[in-house]
């Protein structure tokens, strides 16, 4: 190792603007009518066609919100950072999925395979009666909903399995690859013809990763809903028992647009008028970033206060790679004090001090709310 210690604070702009954080990216499924598009909306504050019909939205639309950190706020004021970069979330919100999607029926699987790039799945369920927006099957049920919803997945990696076992078996025959992967498409095929997603099976899912498998990935429920539901835990208990042990997400997706566009004060107003303390959509960003097993770590310094996504159980040089290669390659020690310690302490000079600051090496486990400044040799 040769070239001079580089502090990871001082990296160049340009270089910085190269990078590509680890973004977490979930796909939003649903039945037409659901409120997926409303949702989206304010997601996104895009005005994508919020239309009351089938296949109104055919492109997938590509929205990217940020994971809430007050944290950063605090380490901005404390650093006079510039600017604030939270963990960014990005949604694929996916046209209305309707009975028979996996056949074609209507624009069907196209559409699936947007999905098949996403961490997570986020299924938007109606729970909601509303006279002037039609329900494609004719009434409100949840629980019928979820059922045709999760059918139409099982539908779509069935296909794929079947496409992709005969070129499976010629690699096996070749020897290009383990048979045992033949032996997992197979498992594999026969937990969804068993109507089990993949995601309960237990099976080495990690061989056929590069398929994308719908039913592997973890599925977040968000039930869309009125005031009547929302302030009501019993009704929202009952919603939740359907899809347990997944988590439920209740709002109500009109609510949320209107949240969109109100001041940070007004927006607490109105959500503790319901009884509520976050908003759906910062629900849906936390609740998404957990059920993949991820946190953040901060840094800070005068141009920028930022989060950046790891996940759990990642080294210290692992986590220093998703600010540049660099880092990781030439990786020294980092400088480490938690979020909680720098706070109480009232400033990185103080927390020294006081001995919260610690030196770490390459064996070191990340913790959520780090906050880290990397030494590395290029």
């Amino acid at each position: 190792m040769h070239g001079s210690t580089h502090r990871a604070d001082g990296l160049a702009e340009e270089q910085r603007d190269t990078l590509v954080p680890m973004a977490l990216t979930i796909g939003i499924v649903g039945l037409p009518n659901v409120g997926k598009s409303t949702l989206f909306n304010a997601l996104t504050r895009n005005n994508v066609l919020a239309a009351n019909y089938p296949f109104a939205t055919i492109e997938p639309n590509i929205g990217v919100v940020s994971l809430p950190d007050a944290r950063l706020v605090s380490l901005a004021k404390m650093f006079g950072s510039e600017k604030i970069l939270p963990a960014p979330v990005s949604f694929v919100d996916i046209a209305g999925i309707v009975k028979g999607a996996s056949t074609g029926e209507g624009l069907g699987n196209k559409f699936l395979s947007h999905i098949r790039e996403a961490d997570a799945i986020a299924q938007v369920v109606r729970g909601f009666a509303d006279e002037d927006i039609i329900h494609v099957d004719g009434k409100v049920d949840a629980k019928s909903d979820i059922g045709t919803i999760n059918t139409e997945l099982i539908f779509a990696d069935l296909e794929t399995l079947e496409k992709s076992r005969a070129r499976y078996e010629k690699e096996v025959k070749g020897k290009k690859i383990d048979p045992e992967v033949l032996d997992v498409v197979d498992a594999a095929m026969a937990a969804l013809n068993r109507g089990e997603p993949l995601s309960s099976t237990g099976l080495q899912l990690a061989l056929i990763k590069e398929l994308g498998l719908l039913t592997a990935k973890p599925i977040l429920y968000v039930f869309n809903v009125d005031e009547a539901i929302l302030s009501n835990p019993a009704k929202r208990g009952a919603l939740a028992a359907l899809v347990a042990p997944a988590e439920a997400i209740f709002l109500d997706a009109k609510i949320e647009s209107e949240l969109v566009d109100l001041s940070e004060a007004e927006a607490k107003e109105l959500l503790a008028s319901m009884g509520q303390t976050e908003s759906g959509l910062d629900q849906l960003a936390r609740i998404g970033f957990n059920a993949l097993g991820l946190q953040t770590y901060l840094t800070a310094g005068p141009k920028e206060a930022r989060a950046w996504t790891i996940r759990k159980g990642w080294t210290a040089p692992q986590a220093a790679g998703v600010i540049h290669t660099d880092f990781q390659r030439g990786f020294i020690k980092a400088e480490i004090v938690s979020f909680d310690d720098l706070i109480a302490a009232g400033s990185m000079n103080d927390a020294k001090a006081a001995g919260k600051v610690r030196m770490e090496g390459k064996e070191y486990i990340m913790r959520d709310g780090d906050v880290v400044e990397f030494r590395f040799n290029v």
